[in-house]
């Protein structure tokens, strides 16, 4: 089968992350640069990236790179790509792209030279003059950066991110991606505990399920190459099936997520339903501040209200007085958190009380290790120590670190 190059884009900072991912699948990275992985493969590459890539935003088939001063060039250069090996009569291509500190920095005008181009060299081929664009969506991309452009083609269509499960939400949430990226990026695995004390609409903790059971992100949902007529439907069943095998339901861990927000806790279940994670994920509403004040232990029975701690049904079995997780690490837990960055009205006030919680919980637990993201700069002097390491990373379009706290050996 033909090899051509792809281009698997990434959010700023997790570069590293998509290229690990891209190696596991079998691939040999070409090409390494800010924002994007470049690596070879064929039909079935595309496929199996789109499916398998949990902290990749999009995956694109690269068609051209050239340099371009003028319109003219730009133009010519378009041109002489072989579109018709992708595109059929009737595709309904988009093109979209930016530009950054080139002398063609007219991201409208490069779109409409681009275009133009395309439909010059398919009219040629085809030998049509109009083209009625009613089938499959392709949308070719163009990045122009100091006079240097790459065109491709976006096999993904909606984000990577868009997994399908989300299907209720709250305010502020985080990306899957980025979600992947930070269980990826913690000592989470199967046989060790989990917990999210901020889940908000759960997306860390189905992440992490999804991830511990194997589960491909892109299994249930379509790509724009979903309808390509150049992808054989016997390359999707074959990679569809082996992902369905690849499934590991007999994985040992446990997931504890947690709110303040009841509505949070709502919206979060009925996701994990959607991802097919709920049956070992324990959603409660519970208030971090409640089980981090040192006077009780994270996994007590009774926070002193009657109510249960996020630990307290995995900790034992009473009745039968035995481990009720026999394979799950309880001893070395792992937290993974996205709390209120203090951006909106009155979470400011929180973060005082939610940052000496934490700090409570992690001296109460010196084995446990935390991992959370945020844009707070003084997050580390409300720990009383430095990080055993960080990351600069983006949510969205707000610059957050990624704080890492080891647990002891």
């Amino acid at each position: 089968m033909k090899e051509f190059e792809l281009i698997a884009s990434a959010t700023f900072g997790l570069e590293a992350i998509v290229k690990r991912e891209i190696i596991a699948l079998g691939y040999e990275i070409t090409d390494s640069r800010n924002g994007r992985l470049t690596y070879r493969g064929d039909l079935r590459a595309v496929v199996r990236s789109n499916l398998w890539l949990r902290c990749a935003d999009r995956v694109y088939i690269k068609m051209g790179e050239f340099k371009a001063k003028t319109f003219e060039e730009l133009f010519q250069a378009a041109k002489a790509i072989a579109w018709e090996e992708w595109l059929p009569v009737d595709a309904h291509f988009i093109v979209t792209g930016s530009s950054a500190w080139s002398v063609l920095h007219s991201v409208p005008a490069c779109q409409s030279i681009i275009e133009k181009a395309i439909v010059t060299r398919l009219s040629g081929v085809y030998g049509v003059e109009r083209f009625a664009k009613n089938g499959p969506v392709y949308t070719v991309r163009f990045m122009a950066q100091k006079d240097e452009f790459v065109l491709m083609i976006d096999s993904s269509g909606a984000g990577l991110h868009d997994r399908g499960y989300r299907v209720k939400d709250v305010p502020a949430p985080i990306k899957e991606t980025m979600a992947a990226a930070m269980v990826s990026l913690s000592f989470f695995k199967p046989g060790r505990f989990l917990w999210d004390p901020f889940c908000g609409s759960g997306t860390i903790a189905i992440e992490a399920a999804m991830m511990a059971r194997n589960i491909a992100p892109g299994l249930t949902r379509k790509f724009d190459c979903s309808w390509w007529k150049n992808i054989p439907e016997e390359i999707w069943k074959e990679e569809k099936a082996a992902a369905y095998r690849a499934i590991d339901y007999d994985a040992e861990f446990k997931i504890v997520a947690s709110d303040i927000d009841p509505r949070a806790i709502r919206a979060a279940k009925k996701n994990a339903e959607a991802a097919g994670v709920d049956d070992c994920i324990d959603f409660r509403v519970q208030d971090i501040t409640d089980i981090g004040d040192g006077s009780l232990s994270p996994f007590s029975t009774d926070i002193g209200d009657g109510s249960l701690s996020p630990f307290s049904t995995i900790s034992q079995n009473v009745e039968e007085n035995r481990p009720l997780y026999p394979d799950v690490d309880l001893e070395r837990g792992v937290i993974i958190a996205n709390p209120p960055y203090g951006k909106r009205i009155g979470e400011a006030e929180l973060l005082p009380s939610i940052y000496g919680a934490l700090k409570d919980l992690m001296k109460q637990n010196p084995k446990w290790s935390l991992f959370l993201i945020t844009s707070d700069k003084d997050f580390e002097k409300a720990m009383g120590r430095p990080a055993d390491r960080r990351r600069k990373l983006y949510n969205g379009d707000i610059e957050v670190c990624y704080y890492q706290y080891y647990g002891e050996k």
